[in-house]
């Protein structure tokens, strides 16, 4: 079962269950998931989209409700982060486990031995690989961080 699918059979699980804030969130996640398809058809692109695809959609929205939910918190406007959260739970459970600072300092370890990186030129190669191995489980702007640590 594809991710899509998960997706479809999670909102129908919601419906069926009258579950408001999940059926809620599960719709958002097809209105974005769709607006990129219709976005790739006006450029000329396939029709449907990937688990890598929809995973980096849905990785995005957990990030914009973060930085929203953070915002709300700064303005006191606790209930608002709260729901906020609510649908970051929601969405997580379509994405893979992600991984703790450990493992992902191990995985940088393994991509830069894999690779042979021995300078900061060699930066695009340790990252693509980590891309290739480790998609929708590490936050990658703070891996490129620390990348550049280890190589420089």
């Amino acid at each position: 079962m594809n991710l899509r699918e998960r997706i479809a059979a999670a909102l129908k699980d919601a419906m069926k269950s009258r579950d408001a804030e999940r059926l809620s969130t599960l719709r958002l996640i097809n209105a974005a998931i769709k607006d990129k398809e219709i976005a790739l058809r006006g450029e000329g692109g396939e029709a449907g989209l990937g688990d890598a695809e929809v995973m980096a959609i849905l990785a995005r929205m957990v990030k914009q409700r973060q930085e929203s939910a953070r915002a709300y918190e700064e303005g006191g406007r606790l209930e608002l982060a709260e729901k906020e959260r609510e649908e970051i739970r929601v969405i997580e459970e379509f994405l893979p486990r992600q991984l703790d600072a450990a493992e992902v300092r191990d995985a940088i370890d393994a991509a830069i031995a894999e690779t042979g990186a021995s300078s900061i030129r060699d930066m695009g190669k340790v990252m693509a690989a980590l891309k290739a191995k480790h998609s929708g489980q590490m936050d990658f702007g703070a891996a490129g961080a620390l990348v550049k640590e280890r190589l420089a």
